[in-house]
């Protein structure tokens, strides 16, 4: 499965993009801010209906433009699809596979496998735990359809409830009996999430450690912890012990929604006690195993995003991860890269499939040899 070609208009500062790639290695060259980023921000949506970055949605449409329009088609085995999404200002988003609309944009959710590495990607470690809650979600809902929806029941009903403590609040009559219908209804998918998330943990951990072991030559030890109140507690009885403290905060302070991963190396926290260095392989090196066990779960090698990966690389190991980008390790790989002479260096005197298409203020033009 890849992409083969990707038409774009009034997408933040690509204004009007039409580009063919390759199916193995294609690299964007650009100063920053030339819309680089923009264009792996696009192929994401595609695969997953929203930006990577979390940005509001008519964020995304160029400045005094009315829409943006993300077609891509792409080519899985013998059969060729479309996939489009287009968001006008003031109306809903609208989602196609074949020019024909999701009823739910969570059916899309998995069908083009994909991993981004990000510069951003930092947050996992510094930002608090609802950044690891989603990137949990986001590699288990590409293979696990289920997953996904007890997610969508989970926050459907965590909003109402919610909102019945808000009320309580403003009219000074609290109801327990009200309260606990919600629990009830979030206890089922809660016990789901909490079990797919512990297995989850557990059968990620050792193909992450793997990875980090061969980065950092067996220097540190690594883990990751899930962290969950049902792992001692009911769920029922979770929500039981909160209620009065929910009362007083006016919102949900406890249930799967506060659940966690610890990231330790050497037995302690790597936020704390990991250097820049080992901290930037302890993400990669996740980025690597999630590429593994989506590929593992799914069959499909995802499409693979390296955004300014090598500013932060020796050229050493960017040589090293090109030509494994070049092997059948990987499948489809977009690059992203201010310099040009590094990557024509790179494919130098190796005869890897690749595209070079150089990028500035949101136009694009292929690189001529």
């Amino acid at each position: 499965m890849f992409l083969k070609e990707l038409k774009i208009a009034n997408f933040r500062n690509c204004k009007e993009v039409e580009i063919l790639f390759s199916p193995n290695i294609n690299c964007f060259i650009g100063k920053n801010g030339a819309g680089k980023t923009n264009l792996l921000d696009a192929v994401y949506y595609l695969s997953f209906c929203k930006s990577y970055f979390g940005n509001l949605e008519q964020q995304n449409i160029t400045h005094n433009e009315n829409f943006f329009s993300i077609l891509g088609t792409y080519q899985r085995n013998d059969n060729t699809e479309t996939c489009q999404c287009v968001l006008e200002r003031g109306k809903a988003k609208q989602f196609k596979l074949n020019k024909k609309e999701y009823d739910r944009l969570a059916d899309h959710i998995g069908r083009y496998p994909l991993v981004m590495v990000s510069p951003y990607d930092i947050d996992l470690i510094n930002a608090g735990s609802d950044e690891r809650r989603r990137y949990v979600d986001s590699v288990v809902s590409q293979f696990n359809r289920t997953y996904l929806d007890d997610l969508i029941t989970y926050n459907k009903a965590l909003v109402q409830r919610n909102a019945l403590l808000k009320q309580f609040s403003e009219t000074g009559y609290f109801d327990r009996n009200m309260l606990e219908i919600w629990d009830m209804r979030m206890e089922l998918p809660a016990h789901r999430i909490f079990e797919i998330r512990k297995s989850f943990a557990e059968s990620f951990t050792p193909v992450f450690q793997k990875h980090y072991s061969l980065i950092s030559n067996e220097a540190e030890t690594v883990e990751i912890e899930y962290e969950s109140t049902l792992s001692e507690t009911p769920f029922l009885e979770v929500m039981r012990q909160a209620q009065e403290k929910d009362r007083v905060l006016r919102f949900s302070s406890a249930g799967i929604h506060k659940d966690n991963l610890t990231f330790k190396i050497n037995g302690f926290p790597v936020k704390y006690f990991g250097s820049q260095g080992q901290q930037k392989s302890f993400l990669v090196a996740m980025k690597l195993a999630q590429f593994d066990y989506i590929r593992e779960k799914t069959g499909v090698k995802p499409i693979l995003l390296l955004d300014d990966v090598f500013d932060k690389l020796d050229d050493e190991r960017v040589k090293q991860l090109v030509q494994l980008a070049g092997s059948d390790y990987f499948g489809q790989v977009f690059i992203t890269d201010t310099q040009q002479a590094r990557i024509k260096q790179i494919f130098k005197g190796h005869h890897i499939d690749h595209r070079i298409f150089n990028v500035e203020r949101g136009r694009i033009t292929m690189h001529q040899y």
